[in-house]
This record gives C-alpha cells, structure tokens and sequence, in this order.
C-alpha cells in the first residue's frame, strides 16, 4: 500500500478522530495485559507498538509521521534516552536506500530507464503475448533497481500509446478491452515481483537487512549477492509463470495474430534518437555501484575454498554497500552533463523526489526492533512463544506467508513488515528455529499483495488508467497471491531439506 493523505477531504477528521481513539483505547488494553514486573518499559513498549500499528492502518495521520511516535514516547516512558532513539532514524542501511534512489533519479534524469524499456520490450516481439512479457520483464528489470513505482511511472505511457496504436487497427473491441487489462496488470506486478530480486528492489528487503543485523549481531552479515542468490530465481520464476497464467489462463488469447505494437515500440525508440553521453556516464555509474555491490562479500564455497570480494582484498572491510551507494550517488552530483548549460548530471532539485516519507519509516521501524530489545519486551514474547505448541519449520513458513500476503492487501508493506519482523524474530529463537527462515518468507510475502488497488502504489496507478476494474484486479490479483505463497514456501522447503 502506498502512503495516501486523505486531509483535503471534509470527513477525514472524523475518521481520524474514530480510528485514533480506538488506537489509543487498543494501547491502554494492551499497556493493562502486558506484565511489567519484571521489565517495567515492556508494557510501555507494547503499548507504542499497539498504537502505532492501528494509526498505519487506518492512517489516522500520514504513516511517516506515526513512524516519529517512538521520539517521543520512547524518552517519555523511560525506555532509552532521546539519543539512542535518534540513531535509529540514521542507520546505515537507510543511506543504502537513499543512495540507491539517488542512482535510480540518475537514470531518470538522462532516460536512460526508458531506453532500456523500450529496447527490451522491442527484442521480445510485438504480439500480444510478447507485448505482456516484454512489457513484464522490463517493468520486473527496472523495478530491481529502481522504485517500484518509478518503473510503472517510466512503462504506463508507452503502454497506453500501444493501446491507442492497436485501436487503431481496428481489431475486435472486445478482445482490445481483455488486453489491455491484461497488460496493465502484468506491468504492475512484475514491478512488485522484480522488486522482491535485490536489497534495493523495495523497502521490505532493506528492512529486514537492517533488524537482521540489529537484532542478531553475532550472525554473518546477509550481502547484496546472498539476498540475490534467493531472490533473483524466486523472482525469475514468478516473473514468467505470472505472465503465462495471465495470458494462457485468467485473459486467453487465440494463437493466431491479432494485432500488433511494433510501430507504436519502434515509433518511440526512433523519438529517443541515439544514445546521449549522460545516458551512458549515468549508466556507468550506476553498473559500477552494482558491480561492487555483488562482488564485495566473501563467498564461500566450502572450508577449503573461498573466493575474496574486494573488500578482504583491498583492505577495505568498512567500505560497505550503503558507503558505495552514497558515493556513487555524490559522483552523480559531480560529473558534468554534456548538455550545455545544464550542470552536472543530477541537480539537487531532483531530491524532492526521494521518498522521504520511507525514510522515516525505516526509523520508525528499526526504533520498533530496538524497543523490543531495550525494554525486554522480547524476553517477554520469547518466554510466550515457548509455552506455544512446537510447529515444524515449513508449516510456520506457510502460515506467516499467508497472513502476511494478505493483511498487507489492506496496509503499507513497509508498515507491516516493521511490525512483525521483530515479533517473528523473537518467536523464532523461542522455537530454535534459524530466523532466516522466517523472517526472509515474511519479507518477501509483503511483496506479494495484488488483489486491491491500495495494496501497492503500483496497482494503484493501473488502476487509475481506467483500463482495470476492482473486480479485475481480484480475480488475477488471487491467483498471483497464492502462486507467490506457494513459490516462496516451495523456495524455503528445500532450503531446509538441502541445509
């Protein structure tokens, strides 16, 4: 779900007073059943996180500003000093994020992006399978480095102007109307499926990066490369299952030819002209970050052989993924555009197009993690977890990708994904299960919400095309929840059978 801001509207202070209320009502509820003998900020801590989760729900006020709640309540209640608080709002894998977007503006400043669409779009073929593939594997391609949203903003108007090409062909109206819903679609959940790829693709992977670390420091660290090596096949392969289900199975197409895009795709390649020189200097920034991103980390391939990543072998242990973002994102800043009289590549204008708004919840999120820990609530949780029946691994790994897939049809991923990691965290060690293997599932299943227009950014902007209905987008959207639970419990099956 993305951020919406509903104060221009008349009623909005009466749904924010109603929902609000009830928020508090559920803190004090909370703050009364949780015992705080032993630990006396867990109540408090509880309580925080209570309120908290129903004003992102309900968006009493704009899920930014509820993710500013611990600052201060957290001193308030005696559970850490305005200091340690504040950290959480400056972690490093935040600066990953925000130079990570910087190197996505990058490519959108020069439009390199597009290129890079329209080619790939072209090279798979202009039929109407082939348009929903092409049009797929660009928006799943983009989405890995950019923001989901970003990549659906760069594909919608190329696609709308196909629709209009083939209108003009004069096939049937009907079958142009099943198209075009299929197409918007597929667009829009192979940004959400290519963005479940790399640590960069969406703020969930970031986030669980992040209370990885904090919260298990003793454990190895999960690299750029590791997170791809489970979630480039998964992603692959929901990617091209997603679109033959979408094409041969919710929207069928006759083998025969129906139309084509080609003129439309070949129409706007030639308006690009050739390539400029700020497309390739911001192109080679962002593949050299990406290569030193994937070759940083040691990989070890048994305890006789290891290959080095740059780091061991320069000497450059504190040189991590989120300083090469932030330094490939400041050479952005200083390079000169070829174009006469425009500056370097990236202005800082562009910044009022970072998210920012994420970035606070990232804080709100890990100030969260670390309220557990510091107030011994998650001592609290790991003694009730332990009084909890044993469940084998695979089947708390099929209940939490279910109930994650769909509570976040109704809620921010990213919100959802701040709450329940931690509480997955503690539940895990209580049941000696490794929390990889639930965390990283629940991760990944906040990515796969499609049925509802509010479930993601993405499925709200093809919704505003007016091309798919609510009821369109339920019936394709259950079917590719349910292949994304199946997909990521299948992924973790025989990681536990093989490890």
């Amino acid at each position: 779900m993305g951020f919406t801001d509903n104060r221009d509207s008349k009623k909005w202070w009466q749904s924010s007073l109603v929902h609000g209320i009830f928020g508090i009502v559920l803190s004090l509820v909370t703050f009364a059943y949780v015992p705080g003998e032993q630990f006396p900020e867990a109540p408090y801590v509880a309580a925080i996180v209570m309120l908290m989760a129903i004003w992102w729900i309900f968006e009493v006020i704009p899920i930014p500003v509820t993710a500013l709640i611990p600052i201060v309540f957290f001193p308030m209640f005696d559970v850490s000093d305005i200091g340690s608080v504040s950290t959480f709002y400056g972690r490093p894998i935040i600066f990953l994020f925000l130079g990570g977007f910087i190197l996505a503006l990058g490519l959108q400043e020069t439009g390199l992006h597009k290129r890079l669409a329209l080619r790939i779009v072209h090279w798979i073929g202009s039929q109407p399978r082939q348009l929903v593939l092409g049009f797929m594997l660009a928006s799943g391609l983009l989405s890995m480095w950019i923001s989901n949203t970003a990549a659906v903003m760069v594909l919608v108007p190329i696609a709308l102007s196909v629709l209009e090409g083939i209108k003009a062909e004069g096939p049937d109206k009907e079958m142009i109307r099943k198209f075009g819903v299929c197409f918007m679609l597929g667009i829009a959940y192979a940004a959400d499926i290519g963005g479940m790829a790399t640590l960069i693709g969406t703020p969930p992977n970031l986030i669980f990066l992040e209370m990885y670390t904090q919260l298990f420091p003793d454990k190895a660290a999960i690299g750029f490369l590791e997170w791809m090596m489970i979630g480039l096949p998964l992603s692959a392969t929901f990617m091209f299952i997603g679109w033959y289900i979408l094409t041969h199975w919710i929207f069928r197409f006759p083998k025969t030819e129906l139309f084509t895009g080609e003129d439309t795709i070949e129409e706007q390649i030639r308006a690009l002209g050739p390539i400029s020189r700020d497309e390739m200097a911001s192109g080679l920034i962002f593949l050299s970050a990406v290569i030193l991103w994937i070759t940083g980390s040691d990989i070890i391939i048994s305890d006789s052989l290891t290959v080095h990543g740059w780091r061991s072998l320069l000497g450059l242990e504190y040189m991590t993924d989120p300083a090469v973002a932030i330094l490939a994102a400041i050479l952005l800043f200083l390079v000169p555009s070829y174009k006469k009289d425009k500056g370097p590549l990236l202005s800082w204008k562009r910044s009022r197009d970072i998210p920012w708004g994420i970035i606070l919840l990232f804080g709100g999120g890990f100030a969260i993690a670390g309220g557990f820990e510091a107030s011994g609530l998650s001592v609290l949780l790991e003694g009730a977890f332990k009084n909890i029946p044993p469940m084998a691994p695979l089947a708390l790994i099929i209940f939490v990708a279910i109930a994650v897939t769909f509570i976040t049809e109704l809620t921010s991923n990213t919100a959802i994904t701040n709450l329940i990691l931690p509480i997955l965290a503690t539940g895990a060690i209580a049941m000696a299960i490794d929390p990889k293997l639930i965390m990283i599932p629940a991760t990944l299943s906040a990515s796969c919400a499609f049925m509802m227009p509010i479930a993601s950014p993405t499925q709200t902007i093809i919704f505003g095309t007016g091309y798919v209905s609510i009821q369109q987008m339920m019936r394709a959207g259950i079917w590719f929840n349910i292949l994304g639970i199946i997909l990521i419990v299948a992924v973790f099956a025989i990681y536990i059978a093989v490890f």
